[in-house]
């Protein structure tokens, strides 16, 4: 494919635009650019996704979005055909975080995703949703989405594929590096601030933890990390080796559990920088595969009776923290959560059946058609789990009265027993609530949830704290500051039982709820007004910051510090001694006169990519055909 300068232009506007379309394609640190605008007709970059996939794929002069030319996908049998790019093949690295974006129009009424495949370390296949959304028959612009991998994930690649065979076409794919953001290094450490009340704590995944500026923000701000997926069950459970135990043995109560490498990056980061985790969850009704409750430890079986499956469980929670003792002994699993929303709205169980089939329903339910599988998980738990570990129940919609009356029975129930150490509070919240007047739950309505379960006399965690509002709410983040506030004035004001925060993410970007901006710091990890407002009027000591020392682990991370060459470097405007993708990216904020977009003077120097007097837009474009090696 060949470099154009329409493409360059669209990366101008697209990053001045801060959210735009650019329309190229850069592939790694190392700068060698992509074009896919399709205007010279080439589509090699692309294939489809194994001998399965039936996809045709071609370019087209039919209905570009842009110039005259498109990607055609045709001949499509089924959702997940489509078009692939192997990350590898382009240059691009584990540890660095990218943006990616397309245009795309289906035939008909179609959702259509951007994902990513990879193999792990055992050989298995997997497929993450990055981004999606519906085309009608009508061009649509995939939203951009950044995304990193890890060192453990191997023939990596992101495709499009859509809910079925219609015909697809493509324009305008980008694939660039993302801009790299250091923390904030002045500001206040959360779990100083808070060093006399409760933990401080974050979730976080392996994919999330790559960058070494996610890195440094938690060694910064938390004494507490949750696996954001990586300890699910889904995770946990091995079929292949349980079916080969199956076949061996003839036992069908003894699921193989292992210890997958995406956890192993998080856990090597926490007993590297000694952090105690949480563990998050071992008996829960979603994220754990049907064939876990069948008998023959397929999708389709027939689900198995209570005795067997209470057999099974004791064998995976026991397995489960055998495999953690094993690898990671000398990390302090301070607390687990060993029964994760076994109830519904109502305070009763849930329904039962396939979670796959909607309404969230169960299948421990559809086991033991009740909730009475949640006391031998605690049993189970208590047997196995490592001296001083608390254990826990965790629901969302605490603050709900009636599902507050089955969580605080079940809870009563369980410490009578000697079983249940304290109660999760997950504290999903919204601020502007639907655009109504008040938030939900009202700090006032948590407060009163937090009085009446530390009445129960057990240890309470805040367990997946976020506080969302809408882009097009007037005033959002101010209100988001209010609201904070009064939260954590309220958790503090119960901090005698409290001894965790767990915020669920790191920055709002990388967050589950991200398009609502749920989080206290934003995609580049500045602090946001709410984190201002939850350590305004507390009175606190903090040591100076100090680069984290470098540790051992199997985490890569992106070295951001300038080379000693920097200086000399023509197109290099963030003196990291190369120029990539990132330069261009910077340069155009800056041009756009974006007040974020700070540059050293030396990067100034050599910003005047195209050497005329002063820096525009034109240096930009110069920059780019420097990574395409076109100047």
């Amino acid at each position: 494919m060949k470099y154009s300068k329409k493409a360059a232009a669209a990366l101008l506007s697209g990053v001045l635009a801060l959210q735009g379309m650019p329309v190229l394609n850069p592939s790694a640190a190392e700068g060698d650019l992509l074009v896919t605008d399709f205007e010279d007709g080439d589509v090699k970059a692309f294939s489809k996704r194994g001998d399965e996939d039936t996809s045709v794929i071609a370019s087209t002069t039919e209905d570009a979005h842009s110039g005259k030319t498109c990607m055609a996908v045709t001949e499509r049998s089924q959702g997940w055909n489509g078009p692939s790019v192997s990350l590898e093949s382009l240059g691009c690295k584990p540890g660095v975080q990218y943006l990616a974006t397309a245009w795309v129009k289906m035939k008909w009424y179609n959702t259509v995703r951007l994902s990513m495949q990879y193999t792990d370390e055992d050989g298995e296949q997997h497929y993450d949703n990055l981004a999606q959304i519906i085309s009608d028959g009508k061009w649509v612009q995939i939203p951009v989405t950044k995304f990193s991998y890890t060192s453990g994930m191997k023939d990596v690649s992101i495709y499009i594929e859509g809910n079925d065979k219609a015909e697809m076409w493509v324009d305008d794919f980008s694939l660039t590096a993302a801009p790299v953001y250091e923390i904030q290094k002045d500001i206040p450490s959360l779990k100083d601030v808070y060093a006399d009340s409760f933990k401080i704590g974050c979730a976080v995944t392996a994919k999330e933890l790559s960058p070494k500026s996610t890195q440094d923000l938690i060694l910064k701000h938390c004494n507490s990390l949750t696996l954001g997926n990586e300890l699910k069950p889904e995770n946990m459970l091995n079929q292949k080796a349980t079916l080969a135990y199956l076949e061996e043995t003839g036992d069908n109560t003894v699921p193989q559990v292992k210890l997958n490498g995406a956890a192993k990056i998080i856990l090597d980061f926490c007993r590297d920088n000694d952090i105690p985790v949480r563990g998050h969850v071992l008996v829960w009704h979603s994220q754990t595969p049907f064939w876990f409750f069948t008998e023959d430890y397929t999708a389709e079986g027939k689900v198995v009776d209570k005795a067997t499956m209470l057999k099974r469980m004791e064998n995976y929670i026991k397995g489960v923290f055998e495999a953690l003792e094993a690898e990671y002994s000398d990390v302090n699993f301070y607390a687990w959560d060993v029964v994760n929303e076994a109830f519904s709205e109502g305070g009763g169980p849930r329904e039962p059946g396939k979670y796959e089939d909607g309404n969230g329903s169960s299948p421990w339910v559809k086991v033991f058609g009740d909730n009475s599988f949640i006391e031998p998980a605690f049993e189970y738990a208590r047997k196995y789990a490592p001296k001083g570990t608390k254990l826990y129940y965790n629901d969302y919609n605490e603050y709900i009265s009636s599902k507050q009356d089955g969580i605080i029975k079940l809870a009563t129930s369980l410490k009578a027993k000697g079983l249940i150490d304290g109660i999760g509070l997950q504290s999903h919240l919204n601020v502007t609530n639907n655009h109504t007047s008040d938030p939900f739950p009202t700090a006032g309505q948590y407060e009163i949830a937090l009085k009446k379960y530390a009445e129960l006399g057990l240890d309470l965690q805040v367990t997946e704290l976020d506080c969302t509002y809408d882009d097009d709410v007037a005033n959002g983040e101010k209100l988001q500051a209010k609201y904070y506030s009064d939260i954590m004035d309220a958790i503090v004001k119960y901090k005698d039982s409290i001894s965790a925060v767990v915020f669920w993410g790191t920055t709002d970007d990388q967050s589950w709820r991200a398009d609502r901006n749920p989080l206290l710091f934003n995609e580049e990890y500045k602090a946001k007004p709410c984190f201002e407002s939850i350590i305004d009027g507390i009175e606190y000591t903090t040591a100076p910051y100090q680069e984290p020392a470098k540790k051992t682990t199997t985490t890569t991370t992106v070295t951001t510090e300038p080379s000693a060459d920097a200086a000399l470097l023509r197109g290099d405007v963030n003196c990291s001694g190369a120029v990539d993708v990132s330069d261009a990216v910077l340069l155009a904020r800056f041009v756009a006169e974006d007040s974020k977009a700070q540059i050293s003077a030396i990067g100034k120097k050599n910003a005047d990519a195209d050497r005329t007097t002063g820096i525009t837009s034109d240096d930009v474009i110069a920059i780019l055909r420097i990574i395409a090696k076109l100047d």
